[in-house]
């Protein structure tokens, strides 16, 4: 995995490449942040956000990228792989943007039904599920 200021020129070089239009209101812009983050549904430690889309009254928008989920989920890819994966995450936080000014919440639903199926696959291999009559 590269360093944490490699993983931010990797950020730069890339968001570099999209429109002018996709930082319209993105106030914060991008940053990355060094720790890693556990997905609060995660049931075993085995689920990351990769990066967020964020909007608050004081901060504005802003998309944040942790590096050190990329670093636990991807620690073994190389550099143009990395950079591959980082791309989609970076798309994938943008179309929240875009779809927020736009008022739409398609990705959010997609988002919602994918947690869904994480969490229906981790009480599967959990045995839950299944019901006992007495």
């Amino acid at each position: 995995m590269v360093d944490f200021e490699t993983f931010q020129e990797f950020i730069d070089e890339i968001i570099q490449t999209f429109p002018e239009e996709f930082f319209r209101e993105l106030h914060g812009g991008v940053f990355a942040r060094a720790h890693a983050k556990l997905h609060p549904d995660a049931r075993s430690g085995d689920l990351y956000i990769m990066g967020e889309y964020c909007v608050t009254p004081h901060l504005g928008r802003f998309i944040v990228i942790y590096y050190g989920s990329f670093a636990r989920v991807h620690a073994s890819l190389d550099e143009q792989s990395l950079k591959a994966a980082l791309r989609k995450v970076l798309l994938h936080e943008f179309r929240h943007h875009l779809e927020s000014l736009a008022g739409e919440h398609d990705l959010e639903v997609e988002d919602a039904i994918q947690i869904a199926r994480y969490k229906g696959r981790a009480q599967e291999q959990n045995g839950g599920g299944r019901t006992s009559e007495g």
